[in-house]
């Protein structure tokens, strides 16, 4: 392991800098500090809430300032017709609320760290019967809801303003609460909440203006918003549910007098849903036989029952999740392969490949673990089952993995995206009852499957079909609420064939020891792996660019374009907004004409929260950003350009991972040392091919992330519900 000369230009840094997130349906909790979580989001404290009771004095002020900045609104329109800057022109709470919404549209906002804390150990839920959802045709990036209606748009800046918040809130609001937003609104300020972005004080200072006198604390309407929006932002944190006492202890922290009462009145509105865990529930049922105490006792029903509340949208995701999963291992199609032929495509593999090609050929579904170097297996399973004359494909969650693996299989047909099989843009597309036309799909970087992805998946297979799940379980988690692979592998309700396939060289025995917990010195004689340490953010950014403009391309002769520089953060002195700017001065300067772009700019697109296609910048007209992404052409809407398309030279790990470039720059200043845990570090050293540098700011935090923090916990359903459906594998 190589380690460059401390750089000795005297810069000091003037203050921590803010790392935060990658995915904008992270919602905020005001500003931009503290860490990523594993949606590539900020983690920050909650609010607090003191700061949030303002005074009707204060809010009777911020009217009269609304009143008059109505009379400008006229000339405002005229003068620009896109929304306003953040916070421009306004000032107070106003400014405030405007600013964290755009703030999360933008990617920066936080994610409530109310439910990051290590769970105790879980037992298992069992939900109440709820409705399998009809297959879907697309994933990440749905086509953009129709714009609402002007009538709607104007009724609710009139709303707005009345509430004292920003009228050029009005289309996100009115997008949000459909047709008669402005009647929900007077009806129930809090419906305000429904706006991503919207923190639980500044809902508060909106009722208050509205509902005057008759606004306190104990309203039920308060509750049952701050009971959906605390779920919400548990889902943004990785949970499909919650415990009851989490939700009611953080309804308490939020100044919500009765938490149970507002729970429940969130549940009889069908705001949310309740689940018991069976297990708690029968072992309290189940008293010893002639046991006279027991009997008293406990089967009385003394014994605690688990109890978790969720929204629809996961319950309903898990529920088809489970349904199909249980479908796939309890039965397989007949087909034309005997079961000769799998045994002589078995014998002509080698290995883990043979392994996993015998687990396919009797089971409906397999996990199949392993790193980079791994992927010639599902490959091979592939190229195995195509000759059997099975309709067989991989998919993959970014053209650069299916580009990889089509190489590997030796056709670009026979792999696809996961998007674009599912959107029906790439790959067999459906059969007449609306399933997809495959005998066996292969779904690798499996981790980044969340609980509705994964359902869409599952629910769009045919009966009888095979479906092999693949990835490497040290990597980060999905976006999205959920940890299929992982529950799935904790559930052992299938066959695992963890690979012995490792990743070759230093950078390979690097992520082997990471994987396990450990910051292992390895030898590196080709400068495999550099080191380069840093005083401060400014010197990160400095020795970034060094590496990036001159070491690299003179060493390796990979050239600036290819490699990635991956960072925690996007706030900060050396987050992805300082890199991609110093970046772009160097690589493509401009002056940032559309949209802070140019033609040339490299940028990474992201459609949908935990999707990211990376590209080039082509032009700019009336129609939006042209983009170039993976060879194909994409237009964003001009009005979608703020909240979706960031530069691209620098990435967070989260926006980097399942793709893979000759080299990588990761950078860790000083401030980023909260945000660092094992999957972090293990998935951004992961993206180097060829060669890895690490500007080293955080001193012993990287060696301890590594040994002592794992991913956190996340509540999920899925392995209680197929432990009810499927017996566990033999």
């Amino acid at each position: 392991m190589s380690t460059e000369p401390d750089s000795s230009d005297g810069t000091e840094n003037t203050g921590p800098g803010t790392p935060d997130g990658d995915d904008s349906a992270r919602a905020a909790t005001g500003g931009e500090t503290a860490t990523e979580t594993e949606t590539g989001e900020t983690t920050a404290g909650p609010a607090a809430e003191g700061g949030a009771a303002a005074q009707v004095s204060e809010a009777q002020a911020e009217l009269a300032a609304q009143k008059r900045e109505r009379e400008r609104i006229e000339r405002r329109k005229a003068e620009k017709a896109g929304p306003i800057d953040s916070g421009a022109k306004l000032s107070g709470r106003a400014a405030d609320l405007l600013a964290a919404v755009r703030a999360v549209e933008g990617g920066a906002g936080p994610t409530a760290t109310v439910f990051d804390e290590p769970e105790p150990p879980r037992r298992p839920a069992t939900p109440e019967p709820v409705p399998r959802p009809q297959p879907a045709s697309a994933l990440g990036a749905p086509a953009a809801p129709p714009a609402p209606a002007q009538e709607t748009v104007a009724a609710v800046r009139r709303v707005l303003t009345d509430g004292g918040a920003p009228e050029a809130l009005a289309p996100q609001v009115a997008g949000a609460l459909g047709e008669g937003a402005e009647d929900l609104l007077r009806a129930d300020p809090w419906h305000l909440l429904r706006v991503v972005g919207v923190r639980p004080e500044q809902a508060d200072g909106f009722a208050r203006a509205l509902l005057g006198a008759e606004c306190a604390p104990d309203d039920e309407r308060r509750g049952r918003a701050l009971t959906v929006w605390l779920l919400e932002q548990a889902a943004l944190a990785g949970h499909t549910a919650l415990e009851l006492p989490a939700l009611t202890a953080a309804l308490a922290q939020r100044s919500v007098p009765d938490a149970d009462e507002a729970v429940q009145s969130a549940l009889a509105e069908g705001d949310a849903l309740a689940f018991q865990d069976p297990e708690a529930e029968a072992s309290a049922n189940a008293a010893p036989a002639g046991d006279a105490e027991s009997d008293d006792d406990e089967a009385g029903g003394d014994r605690p029952v688990r109890v978790l509340v969720g929204l629809e949208r996961y319950a309903l995701a898990e529920e088809s999740l489970a349904d199909g999963l249980a479908r796939l291992v309890n039965s397989l199609a007949k087909e034309a392969a005997s079961e000769a032929g799998w045994e002589s495509a078995a014998a002509s593999a080698s290995g883990s490949a043979a392994e996993l090609i015998r687990a396919v050929a009797g089971h409906g579904l397999v996990l199949h673990t392993g790193g980079e170097a791994a992927r010639t297996e599902p490959a091979a399973l592939l190229t195995a089952a195509r000759s059997l004359g099975l309709r067989a494909v991989v998919a993959c969650h970014t053209p650069d993995g299916r580009d990889r693996l089509a190489a590997r299989a030796g056709g670009a047909d026979l792999a696809v995206t996961v998007h674009g099989l599912l959107a029906g843009a790439e790959g067999p597309g459906r059969d007449t009852d609306g399933a997809l036309a495959l005998d066996l799909l292969i779904v690798t970087d499996a981790p980044r499957l969340d609980v509705e992805s994964a359902a869409m998946v599952v629910e769009s297979l045919p009966d009888g079909a095979r479906l092999v799940l693949s990835g490497d379980p040290a990597e980060l988690w999905s976006a999205g609420p959920g940890r299929v692979f992982a529950d799935l592998l904790a559930a052992r309700v299938c066959p695992q064939i963890a690979s012995r396939t490792p990743d070759p060289g230093p950078l390979g025995e690097l992520l082997s020891g990471i994987g396990v917990g450990e910051l292992n010195q390895v030898e590196a004689p080709g400068k495999e792996l550099v080191i380069v340490p840093v005083r401060d953010a400014a010197e990160a950014v400095h020795r970034t660019l060094q590496l990036v403009l001159e070491s690299v391309p003179r060493a390796f002769g990979v050239e600036p374009g290819r490699t990635v520089v991956i960072t925690p953060g996007h706030g900060g002195a050396a987050g992805t907004r300082a890199l991609n700017a110093a970046l772009k001065e160097r690589l493509n300067p401009g002056p940032g004409r559309f949209g802070g772009f140019d033609p040339g700019d490299v940028v990474a697109h992201s459609p949908a929260p935990g999707r990211t296609l990376l590209g080039r910048v082509e032009k700019a007209d009336a129609d939006g950003l042209h983009l170039s992404c993976a060879g194909a052409p994409l237009v964003v809407p001009k009005e979608r350009v703020e909240q979706s398309v960031r530069h691209g030279w620098a990435l967070t790990a989260h926006q980097a991972v399942g793709g893979r470039w000759p080299a990588a720059v990761v950078v860790l200043p000083g401030d980023a040392a909260q945000a660092l845990s094992r999957p972090w570090v293990y998935t951004a050293f992961g993206r180097a091919e060829r060669h890895l540098s690490v500007v080293h700011g955080v001193e012993q935090a990287l060696a301890r992330a590594v040994a002592e923090v794992p991913a956190r916990p996340r509540t999920t359903r899925l392995p209680v519900l197929l432990r009810t459906q499927v017996p566990p594998a033999g």
